[in-house]
């Protein structure tokens, strides 16, 4: 999770003010910066986005695609200038927020997705075309499609991600679960590792709704033989991870893990029947394969909320392929912490192993408080 303190701080704010300032002197950086800062502690990441594109349209002395020129030659003149490291800087967040905030218009159209191909270079935009995508989904889809070819991986990527049906923290499009198959069919042996996690990303999403036309999908691509064997098979075990924690069977088979796993399971063993939150759970047990077979193992905990309603989260505890007679030890020390997301509270918890999706029994403890 990116930290708003960091991603777009007071000294991020006011080297948008000097960069702006340099390309435009009448633009008013002090008033600008003033004005933002003002606002900046009490505002979350996406709100602080929002205020600082609300400022950039208020102290640019001209508007829309005007404006959007200005912002544009303001940036550094490549991503590695402008101390894009990894794939995201979110200095330019605001940048990207603007042209989805004033040119969102069938006049403007074609500029304004074009403003936001070159400003994803220096920070990814998809939050930004989601807006398009929802306004004008055939005209925005039918530019999106050319992109798959950039030069730039970051444009490609954002084809990609730009058309999931599920993008986190961000708003919903008009569109079929399936309606970004044809990006994804030109992008799913890209030579990038960002692109191809986009991909399956985007897979993931839709597998979501329809998990056939996902299964059909990787389906056609593996008879093409365009992916390379270990690119796909990160694509379709990333696409189908939550498939997978489900028990979904046609997702195990898929994988070639068999839906009914030859294996036997010891009891499990646990290391103490009482732990206290912030503690660690440390558990064993023994699989023995009566034949050869791939093994996906994931284990479940069962825990108490507050409603009285159970909470179960999966993880994945080992991917292996085992051999006729052959026995493996399985152990894990899971921490038991609350998370940003999830509290956890005293009470009875459950413990289960699933092999290939099939459980293969369970254990009880009680979780004390700290």
């Amino acid at each position: 999770m990116v930290e708003k303190e960091h991603a777009l701080s007071e000294t991020r704010i006011r080297r948008i003010a000097t960069e702006v300032h340099a390309t435009c002197p009448s633009f008013d950086a002090e008033a600008f910066t003033r004005e933002v800062l003002a606002d900046l502690p009490r505002l979350g990441l996406k709100e602080r986005i929002a205020r600082t594109s609300e400022a950039l349209g208020t102290h640019l002395p001209v508007a829309g695609m005007e404006a959007v020129d200005i912002l544009l030659r303001s940036l550094p003149a490549t991503p590695e200038k402008a101390g894009v490291k990894s794939d995201f800087v979110y200095i330019y967040a605001p940048h990207s927020a603007f042209v989805a905030q004033h040119c969102r218009t069938g006049e403007d159209l074609g500029p304004a997705l074009n403003a936001l191909r070159r400003m994803t270079s220096y920070l990814s935009a998809e939050d930004a075309m989601r807006y398009f995508l929802r306004d004008f989904p055939e005209e925005t889809l039918k530019v999106i499609e050319t992109w798959t070819g950039d030069p730039d991986h970051r444009v490609r990527r954002l084809a990609s991600e730009s058309t999931r049906p599920r993008l986190p923290r961000s708003v919903n499009i008009p569109l079929d679960p399936g309606a970004g198959l044809p990006v994804l069919d030109q992008l799913c042996d890209d030579p990038s590792q960002f692109v191809r996690q986009s991909v399956a990303n985007h897979l993931h999403d839709i597998a979501e709704d329809d998990l056939p036309l996902v299964l059909d999908t990787l389906g056609r691509w593996k008879e093409a033989g365009r992916v390379k064997q270990t690119d796909f098979g990160f694509i379709a075990r990333q696409a189908l991870r939550s498939r997978l924690k489900r028990g979904d069977g046609a997702a195990y088979e898929f994988l070639d893990y068999p839906t009914n796993p030859p294996v036997e399971l010891s009891p499990i063993r646990l290391e103490h029947t009482q732990v206290r939150i912030g503690d660690t759970l440390s558990f064993a047990a023994d699989l023995t394969a009566a034949a050869a077979a791939k093994l996906l193992v994931n284990y479940l905990i069962s825990s108490p909320t507050k409603t009285a309603k159970r909470r179960v989260k999966v993880y994945v505890l080992k991917t292996t392929a085992v051999e006729a007679g052959q026995t493996i030890a399985l152990s894990k020390r899971h921490s038991l912490r609350s998370t940003a997301t999830v509290s956890l509270i005293p009470g009875s918890y459950t413990l289960e192993l699933q092999v290939n999706g099939r459980p293969f029994g369970t254990a009880e403890f009680q979780v004390l408080a700290t």
